[in-house]
Parts: C-alpha cells; sequence; structure tokens
C-alpha cells in the first residue's frame, strides 16, 4: 500500500479530506485533515433528488482545493467516495463524469450497505468494542451495522438523514410541534423495515450527528478528559438533554454546548438518532471519531487479513512507537523488560487488589517507557506522558489511556503526581493499586536500565523483596534505594558486584 493516502469523502452535508501517513506494515497516523460544508444535497430532495447549480459549484471547487492540498502533502495514492446524495441524485454519473474529465479525479459512488459497512470496519478496528451497532447518521441516510465477535454480521441503510428530514418537514415549519410529530411519524415507519436481529444494548456513533451530541454531553457533564473517540455515556442519563434538543429554538441551542457550525441539523440528528436508540433497545453509547474515511484506508490496508488487525497489534501503540523510536536499539531487549513487570506483577498481585486486572496496562506503558526520550532526555517522562495522551487513540477506553500515560509520568522517586490523580480520579483505579502499579513501573525501568540483560528473580518474604541478578546492579541500587514504596518493606539486591580488580586482591 502506498506510504501516503488520501481518501475524500463527499457526503450529503460534507465533505472531508484525511490523508494518512503509514510508519509500517500495521503502523498509521493521520498526517492532514480538511473539511468543507458543501451541502451537495441541499435543494435536492424537493427537486426530485437533482443536485442543484449552487451546491454543484461548491462541490467542484471543494474538490478542487483538496487536490491542490494532495498534491502539497505528496500523498501516493487518492480514494474518493460518495454517499447517499450522489447515489440518490438522477444527476449524480453526470457530475462524477465532468469531475474527473475537469480534476482528473474518479468518484466512485456507494450503495448505503458498503457505507455502513466501512463505518463499522473502522469502529471495530479503532475502538474497544467487540460486539454493538453503530449508527452513521448522514445528510442523505443512516446506515448501520450489527457487530459480533470483532466481526460485520449485517449492514442496513436507512432514507434517514439530517439534509432529507430538514428540507421535507423543517424548513416550511421550524421549531413546530406538528413537524415534530410529522418527522417522527416518518423515521419510525422508515425504521419498520430495519430486520428485527438489530437489536443490542450498545450503539456506536458515528458521523456528525453523534459526535456533536457526545461533545455537548461532555461539556454538560464536565467529562474530565478532552477526548472524544471512545467516550460512553448511558443514554437514561442523559434523556432529558437528548429529548430538549429537537424542542429548541436555533437561538437557544448555545445553551447545549454545541458548535453554531452544527445548528442548522443538529434536531433534526438528534431527533433521527433517538429513534434509533430506542428501536435497538440501546442503553450505552460509546462514540466513535472515526469513520466512513477511516474505513476505506483500513479496506485497503487489511486486504490480506480479513478486514481486521491481528488480535496482537494496535495501530496506535505501533505508530507511536514507529515515530518516537528510543535512541538505543533495544528491540532484542524490550521481552526481557516485559517478562521483569510480569514477574513482579504476579509477586504483588495479592497486594495490588486488582480487581480489574491492569495487568495490560503495565506492559503497554513498558513498551512506551522510552518514547520520551527522543524529544530530550531531559523530563523524558513528562513528554511521553503528553505524547499518549494525545496520540493513544485506537482500541483502548479512556480509562486506559489515563492509566498508561500517567504510569509514564510518574517515573521517578514518587508514586503518584496529587495534582494529576485529583484531576482524572474518576477514571483511574483507586489510589492503592495506582500507586502499586507505578511502583512496579519504576522498578523495572531501573532495573532493566542498569541490568544488561542479566537474569533477575524476586521473592517476597516476611515484608522483604529480595532481587536477585547474576550480573551487577550498581546503577540501579541508588534508585531503588530512593524510590518510594506503597507500603512498608525493604528492599534487598543480592548481585554480582566484586570488581575484577578486587577479585585478584582477594578483597569480599
Amino acid at each position: 500500500m502506498a506510504k501516503r493516502t488520501a481518501v475524500i469523502d463527499i457526503g450529503s452535508n460534507s465533505a472531508r479530506l484525511v490523508i494518512f501517513e503509514k510508519t509500517s506494515r500495521y503502523g498509521f497516523h493521520l498526517l492532514c485533515e480538511q473539511k468543507s460544508k458543501v451541502r451537495i444535497g441541499e435543494g435536492a430532495y424537493e427537486k426530485n433528488g437533482y443536485l442543484q447549480p449552487i451546491a454543484i459549484r461548491r462541490a467542484f471547487l471543494t474538490l478542487k482545493s483538496f487536490l491542490h492540498t494532495i498534491d502539497k502533502y505528496q500523498a501516493n495514492k487518492t480514494l474518493c467516495v460518495a454517499t447517499s446524495a450522489l447515489r440518490d441524485a438522477p444527476n449524480g454519473k453526470l457530475f462524477t463524469q465532468w469531475v474527473k474529465q475537469e480534476l482528473g479525479l474518479y468518484i466512485k459512488i456507494i450503495d448505503g450497505q458498503k457505507e455502513a459497512s466501512l463505518g463499522a470496519i473502522a469502529a471495530v478496528n479503532l475502538l474497544p468494542v467487540i460486539d454493538g451497532i453503530t449508527i452513521d447518521i448522514g445528510g442523505g441516510s443512516s446506515d448501520i451495522a450489527l457487530l459480533k465477535n470483532g466481526r460485520i454480521v449485517d449492514t442496513y441503510s436507512l432514507n434517514l438523514g439530517t439534509v432529507r428530514l430538514k428540507e421535507l418537514f423543517f424548513d416550511k415549519a421550524p421549531g413546530t410541534d406538528a413537524s415534530n410529530k410529522e418527522a417522527i411519524g416518518y423515521i419510525q415507519k422508515e425504521l419498520m423495515g430495519l430486520p428485527k436481529h438489530f437489536k443490542h444494548t450498545l450503539a456506536i456513533g458515528i458521523g456528525g450527528t453523534a459526535r456533536t451530541l457526545s461533545k455537548g454531553i461532555m461539556k454538560q457533564s464536565s467529562y474530565q478528559l478532552d477526548k472524544l473517540h471512545a467516550f460512553s455515556y448511558n443514554i437514561k442519563e442523559h434523556r432529558d438533554y437528548l429529548d430538549a434538543i429537537p424542542l429548541s429554538s436555533a437561538k437557544n441551542l448555545i445553551h447545549f454546548g454545541l458548535k453554531k457550525s452544527r445548528f442548522d441539523t443538529i434536531r433534526e440528528g438528534t431527533i433521527i438518532f433517538t429513534q434509533i436508540l430506542a428501536h435497538i433497545h440501546a442503553k450505552t453509547v460509546i462514540s466513535s471519531s472515526v469513520g466512513v474515511r477511516e474505513g476505506v484506508f483500513l479496506e485497503q490496508l487489511l486486504r490480506d487479513d480479513k478486514q481486521k488487525f491481528p488480535h496482537t497489534i494496535n495501530p496506535s501503540m505501533i505508530s507511536i512507537l514507529d515515530r518516537f523510536k528510543p535512541l538505543v536499539k533495544i528491540e532484542r531487549k524490550r521481552k526481557a523488560k516485559l517478562k521483569l513487570a510480569s514477574t513482579l506483577y504476579a509477586v504483588f498481585h495479592s497486594y495490588i487488589k486488582d480487581t480489574s486486572s491492569y495487568e495490560k496496562e503495565l506492559i503497554c506503558a513498558l513498551q512506551l517507557s522510552a518514547i520520551g526520550k527522543t524529544l530530550t532526555i531531559y523530563k523524558s517522562h513528562q513528554h511521553a506522558f503528553y505524547i499518549t495522551m494525545q496520540e493513544l487513540n485506537y482500541g483502548f477506553t479512556h480509562k486506559q489511556i489515563l492509566l498508561i500515560s500517567l504510569l509514564l509520568r510518574m517515573h521517578g522517586k514518587e508514586l503518584i503526581s496529587k495534582s494529576l490523580f485529583e484531576q482524572y480520579q474518576t477514571l483511574l483505579p483507586p489510589k492503592e493499586t495506582l500507586r502499586w502499579l507505578s511502583f512496579i513501573y519504576s522498578l523495572t525501568v531501573f532495573l532493566h536500565e542498569a541490568s544488561n540483560s542479566a537474569t533477575i528473580t524476586f521473592s517476597f518474604k516476611n515484608k522483604i523483596l529480595l532481587i536477585t541478578s547474576n550480573k551487577p546492579l550498581y546503577l540501579a541500587k541508588e534508585k531503588i534505594k530512593s524510590l518510594e514504596k506503597p507500603m512498608p518493606f525493604a528492599i534487598i539486591i543480592e548481585d554480582e558486584s566484586l570488581l575484577p580488580e578486587n577479585k585478584a586482591l582477594g578483597i569480599h
């Protein structure tokens, strides 16, 4: 696959460009993102689906600008897909032919089920989900996929979109109860066609409407982490908020913590979203910042893997390690470091009170422990914290991201930063558990940095941690001596510390 791939997604409401850069076989990151509110479907639903001249002009100029950006970033491959507005339009193919002739850009018009499938490919690979139902509300359609055991079981496309609903019911009589009732009746009639097996307690919100509502809920609830991807909420707890938005005037939408750029379609989108949630019996929503564009890219990237990352691969971890390579070659020593941590974790497991099993997060933190030194060795643990908070996005929950990042930040004498713990307390393990994990992390780093491939064993009896090594651990001893412990106990290190000259002189 090309090193840099550009993906253009032409929706009924917006056109988006993203450029991904591959860093290795499974590693990639987002290099560029642009968006334009082209509203290519504007006026079409009242004109028998025909694209209108003003909207066509906006779309053409946007695509021309996108191509300039693609050229500037020197992308090796460009993929362009169009969704409901173009597939519904009798003149949609004429538009794509014209663009091909004038700009040299091939636009692939995809059907609703393909659109649902692409969104689901992105969600199942880049979110911490195995089962659930993806819901992607666009301007002209709502595309749904059923996931089971990490695979796409079925897809369906509903003729329900924000622009479609706006033009059919709300532009003539905005904000009236009659409009709401007519729209709900229309939605419910369309939902009757959804197969009965589309039922699940977890809904995966893809697309602008779901993202906007999640951001509003995060703001209203003073959520501690500024990260949309993988944010989840209980529908019942926020039912009043969701129900109030469609009844609000455009002027009062600002009180819901919503972006002004979404005011024109968020009421219609919220009605569609809440009706689908009720129909599928959803209780929880998890938010996705990825969708069709990432699905187009991953379909190419994972074409030899049945559209799924191998279970041992996390693309965010791979990408971070690819881009923030350690200053020394430690790949062959990495397994030794992870083994040390796993052994220590087992030794102290009964003290950690670890009901949720945090070994995975501990191991991930140790894999990333050297990334901060890529920027500078000074305060490298702080750099590692910030890199991880920003870049560790895919396949982890917010709680996992915070724990991994905080372990990286705590490398030093103190086991917990009081300010960071207080800031994120509701998303972190109990303080006692966190102290044990931080201790194991720091001790492992100290030992590994000074061990020179030593064989190290541990035992913990009578409040004494005995560390035995077949090679000197001289440099680690001072750091370990000053390391805070989660409870009072002694640390004794037995290593091969006799110097050659001492041996020759008979000094013991």
